[in-house]
């Protein structure tokens, strides 16, 4: 197989086709991850950045303006090579990333701080295409399911006592994992990652749920086991959370396009 035959066949196929992903580019898109946050936290030690909740404040607009432009595509509203994993992450971090030195600039000249104008130029660019999208949910019954099964997780998280951010990046991945169960089991969705495929195969949708919190809350425990660097513990908690509310979201607004 030539290096053309390659590419398309593990990464441009799975996309176009809509065949999901497959060990080659799921190990791949991992591994550039993996380098996206290790040089990302060299950046925020070189700038001394403070990773806390105001960051957490300020960018999670520009996250969930990611998701619903990303969400075009199953919409139907546009359809592009763009608009799909891993392209449109690539090009959201582009944008935070400028619009995160341009809030610095914007705190440097005025004294408002960066965090401020990053939550509101996310929300800002967020309105287009939330305004597009909205109009578009036909259904409500599995989103309602998805909420449904979240809030017992939800309400067990608030009781017991544990960190903030180890609590919001595993109601993230509960909210991914419960949206995903809702979608397979009701609505006849398939699974597209391969972990989770094979996972689900085996055993049932609900295994997914049980074995993503097992793994996530086994990884922060970990995390705050063997690394005495407060920073990059929250920073990294951080990166996993998005990792884990992005196709929460995403799979929420599919059940109700």
């Amino acid at each position: 197989m030539s290096l053309i035959d390659l590419v398309r066949t593990y990464y441009i196929d799975p996309i176009i086709l809509g065949e999901g992903y497959n060990p080659v580019n799921t190990l791949t898109y991992a591994l550039l991850a993996v380098l996206a946050v290790y040089f990302t936290y060299k950046y925020v030690e070189r700038i001394k950045l403070k990773i806390d909740r105001k960051f957490v404040i300020g960018v999670m607009p520009l996250v969930f303006f990611g998701i619903l432009v990303r969400l075009f595509e199953e919409a139907g509203v546009y359809s592009s090579y763009f608009l799909v994993t891993p392209m449109i992450w690539i090009e959201i971090f582009a944008l935070a990333f400028v619009l995160f030195l341009a809030s610095r600039a914007v705190e440097k000249r005025f004294k408002t701080p960066y965090y401020k104008t990053l939550f509101v130029s996310g929300l800002v660019l967020s309105m287009a295409p939330l305004l597009i999208l909205l109009p578009r949910i036909v259904q409500v019954t599995g989103m309602a399911i998805t909420l449904g099964l979240l809030l017992p997780i939800a309400a067990a998280l608030y009781l017991i006592r544990w960190k903030v951010e180890n609590k919001f990046v595993t109601l993230a991945h509960a909210f991914d994992a419960t949206a995903t169960f809702t979608a397979i089991q009701f609505f006849g969705f398939r699974e597209m990652h391969v972990v989770p495929r094979l996972l689900i195969s085996y055993f049932s949708p609900i295994s997914f749920i049980v074995v993503k919190l097992a793994v996530v809350v086994a990884v922060l425990i970990l995390i705050d086991k063997y690394s005495e660097d407060k920073n990059f513990n929250n920073f990294l908690k951080f990166a996993i959370a998005v990792i884990g509310f992005a196709p929460a979201v995403r799979d929420l607004f599919l059940l109700g396009l």
